[in-house]
């Protein structure tokens, strides 16, 4: 269990007590997923005791009901839940000196109530490296999920695909994308806003859906991804409305050749910057190096990006098991943007995609 691996980290350090903040890491060590807006949620996990979960009260009977079979304590809203936490803890363990805490996520008023509560204890040790590493490599159940996700990503490509209309605007098609998802395959959650850019405005990669309105000859950027139990999906795809020009479909072309380069160079041995590399150099070589402006890839689970980046600089090596993007871009302001991209895990043999659909240059049919 996960849990198990969080409780031999606090024995290999030297620490009394975990205080897991982010809702993602408690779901991963839990099973349990909610968001608690502004109330305060936590997994307490401790070296030599056994763990709780806290919640607001409205949500107890919920995690309760949920993967998660230890103990559960809530607070009303009228409570302080941090004298809560404190008087639970102070009930379970003696110890509770030194304390490990996810830096990248703890905000600082919830810090220093935690210290408010625990004066002489040291909070100095970080577990988010630690949490990182664990979730880096994937289960075969979570890539079944990852892969689940993935065919929901295929078939909101199709779905906008169809929208292509002149005159519709790209908040439009996004809307039909997130509708029919919901309608057809009952995703309730994307795992980001789903991006539709035509033209000049898919040269600014996260610009997101305006009410710009498709042209005739645009080439249209797609960006969208799925939640799909508790795991993430994201993919982009370009097509052409109209036949291309020849600038469009070169640029087109240089990109997909770099993303299948980078597919097929993904292996076990190579590292995260060498990977960046294959892709990098095919783009500088054609002429459009300034104009691929971020990393190629990035980690995918729970969370939409995830550990590792896949970026120069990075000596990361690739093992089996790891997920993550592959997805260069050409951006050109003024003009157009293209980006390629598929999510997958690592094999020994190479690296399988979670999403399948063609990438050959797709040209819609221009419809009034």
């Amino acid at each position: 269990m996960n849990l198990n691996k969080l409780q031999e980290w606090l024995q290999a350090n030297d620490t009394d007590v975990a205080y897991i903040s982010n809702p993602i890491s408690i779901a991963y060590f839990t099973g349990y997923s909610m968001d608690p807006h502004e109330r305060i949620f936590a997994l307490l996990a401790f070296k030599d005791a056994e763990s709780f979960v806290f919640t607001p009260a409205l949500n107890v009977e919920e995690a309760k009901n949920s993967d998660w079979d230890g103990d559960v304590y809530g607070y009303l809203d009228s409570e302080d839940p941090w004298e809560v936490i404190s008087n639970t803890i102070r009930q379970r363990t003696k110890e509770f000196k030194n304390w490990a805490i996810e830096k990248d996520d703890l905000s600082v008023a919830h810090y220093q109530n935690l210290r408010s509560k625990f004066p002489d204890a040291s909070f100095t040790n970080d577990v988010s490296a630690f949490i990182e590493r664990i979730r880096l490599y994937k289960t075969p159940e979570e890539i079944e999920k990852l892969k689940g996700a993935g065919e929901e990503a295929d078939f909101a490509f199709q779905i906008g695909f169809n929208a292509i209309k002149t005159g519709v605007t790209e908040r439009s098609i996004a809307g039909q994308i997130d509708y029919q998802l919901k309608l057809q395959k009952g995703v309730m959650h994307e795992s980001f806003e789903t991006i539709v850019q035509a033209g000049a405005n898919a040269a600014n990669p996260h610009l997101g859906p305006t009410m710009n309105t498709i042209k005739p000859n645009d080439l249209v950027l797609f960006d969208l991804g799925t939640m799909h139990d508790g795991y993430a999906s994201d993919a982009s795809r370009t097509v052409a409305y109209g036949e291309p020009s020849a600038k469009q479909r070169e640029i087109y072309e240089v990109d997909r050749e770099a993303q299948q380069a980078a597919i097929e160079a993904a292996k076990p041995g190579i590292t995260a910057e060498e990977l960046d590399n294959v892709a990098r150099d095919i783009i500088k070589k054609a002429g459009y190096g300034e104009y691929f402006i971020h990393r190629l890839g990035h980690g995918i689970g729970k969370n939409v990006h995830e550990f590792p980046s896949i970026v120069e600089g990075n000596d990361l090596v690739i093992e089996e098991g790891m997920c993550f993007s592959i997805e260069p871009g050409i951006y050109i302001p003024g003009f157009a943007g293209v980006r390629i991209e598929d999510c997958g895990v690592v094999t020994k043999d190479g690296f399988e995609p979670f999403t399948h659909t063609d990438k050959e240059l797709r040209v819609i049919p221009i419809e009034e």
